[in-house]
């Protein structure tokens, strides 16, 4: 594994009169000449747009939230639906007839019928919520073809597709932006907006994690069980860091003058899926007797250029009740959204003591929050995050602006999956980020969520 990582940076040094490292050099002395400091995406998009053109791509579970939340935004249009079930197409085609809206054209005859469809030249947006293995392989398609993507978590699951993302993104000046909707929840939000304000002081250290029980998921016979208990089967690391990390990236200003410098990973035994299945399905059963890699505990501590540290966790195979552990803590104070919101800060707060963090989220409620909850009122998927997401991303377009997450926050949040995996094999030796920046991230730039 080592030599695949050594043959990337060969690679890259090998590049630097090639394509990926021109065209970068060449957006930031465009960027250079507008006086934005080296902010290479805000290159890419020179016109706002007065419609927002789709191609989805994958219409299960999270696709169809997204699509229900999509139809619903103005400035919207879905021109082409994707997926190897006919029957989700044809229900999205549906629900665009029942709403009297211009019916989508479906693509559905085999898995590379994506390929057809991004060759249309009416999409301006190719939005992909598939099983992971496809994510890259339709970005790079799309992204090729002059297409702008969106990409649900996470967004690669190897370092070489992180770098994969960031070239194709540089070389055709197209957006890529990963979909983390834990990034949008009022709780974190309202946690950044407090970190930017400054009032938890100085950052020093930050919790967070991806703990749920995934169990019946990962033996379901539809939806994500189709393949989500594969990656169980042959990786042992955390293979969904980015719903806890995202939020805390934010905070610590990572890509932004920031950045993470390296990773140290450990797992635990594997138990929880083995007794799943035993007591499911019979200790006989195939299922039981499977062999699974991932550990049912991953820690993974993070170290920042800054300084900061940070623990992550990843716990999907045991019972537990839900929770991100999101845990923020400065100079000044600590702030934990799990199992009960509450916060402790100096000179506020009683001595040694939590007190809720009700009051804080009358007078701190993140901006977006308070501009956005009546129409995010009602709309698909976890209680209206999935909807502002979706809102900024649409936005984000119309008004020909950098989306708030890049490629390089999709490449250095999803990277820590592989990242994990070669710490742990090498029993935790600590493992170097790569910058995929390519030194970018020193300079401040905007984190536009802070942005209304």
């Amino acid at each position: 594994m080592n030599k695949n990582l050594d043959r990337r940076q060969f690679l890259k040094k090998s590049m630097t009169m090639g394509v990926g490292v021109v065209a970068g050099s060449t957006i930031l002395n465009s960027c250079s000449t507008l006086g934005i400091r080296g902010d290479v995406p805000s290159a890419y998009l020179m016109n706002p747009l007065k419609e927002l053109r789709i191609g989805f791509i994958g219409a299960g579970g999270m696709g169809s939230a997204h699509i229900e939340n999509l139809m619903n935004i103005k400035g919207t249009r879905i021109v082409a639906v994707c997926d190897i079930v006919e029957e989700k197409v044809a229900r999205v085609q549906q629900w665009h007839k029942e709403k009297g809206m211009p019916v989508p054209d479906g693509y559905s005859k085999d898995e590379y019928d994506f390929k057809r469809m991004n060759d249309r030249n009416d999409i301006d947006l190719v939005y992909i919520a598939t099983p992971w293995k496809w994510h890259v392989p339709m970005a790079v398609d799309a992204m090729n073809k002059g297409k702008h993507t969106a990409i649900e978590v996470p967004a690669a699951m190897t370092v070489d597709e992180c770098w994969e993302l960031v070239d194709t993104s540089e070389k055709m000046k197209r957006h890529c932006s990963m979909m983390e909707n834990c990034n949008y929840d009022k709780v974190e939000m309202m946690i950044l907006n407090m970190v930017k304000k400054g009032m938890f002081g100085e950052l020093v250290h930050a919790q967070c994690g991806y703990l749920h029980d995934l169990r019946e998921i990962k033996y379901s016979n539809e939806g994500e069980g189709l393949w989500r208990r594969a990656h169980s089967l042959t990786r042992d690391g955390d293979l969904y860091p980015t719903h806890g990390l995202g939020p805390v990236a934010q905070c610590m200003d990572i890509n932004r003058g920031n950045n993470f410098k390296y990773v140290v990973s450990m797992s635990s035994k594997s138990r929880g899926l083995k007794l799943f299945a035993e007591e499911h399905f019979g200790k006989g059963s195939k299922e039981a007797q499977e062999k699974i890699k991932l550990g049912d505990v991953v820690v993974t501590m993070l170290k920042t250029y800054n300084g900061e540290s940070v623990i992550l966790t990843h716990d999907t195979n045991l019972p537990r009740p839900y929770s991100r552990d999101i845990y923020v803590q400065g100079t000044n104070g600590v702030i934990r959204k799990y199992p009960t919101p509450q916060i402790h800060l100096h000179g506020s707060s009683p001595a040694h003591r939590w007190e809720t963090i009700d009051p804080y989220m009358e007078k701190h409620e993140h901006p977006l929050w308070i501009k956005m909850r009546e129409e995010m009122e009602g709309a698909a998927g976890h209680g209206g995050m999935d909807y502002l997401e979706d809102y900024r991303l649409v936005n984000a377009y119309l008004k020909g602006v950098e989306p708030d997450m890049d490629v390089y926050d999709a490449a250095m949040l999803s990277a820590v999956s592989e990242l994990s995996e070669k710490s742990i094999a090498k029993r935790g030796k600590p493992i170097k980020f790569p910058d995929f920046t390519r030194g970018m991230w020193q300079q401040k730039r905007k984190l536009h969520v802070m942005e209304v």
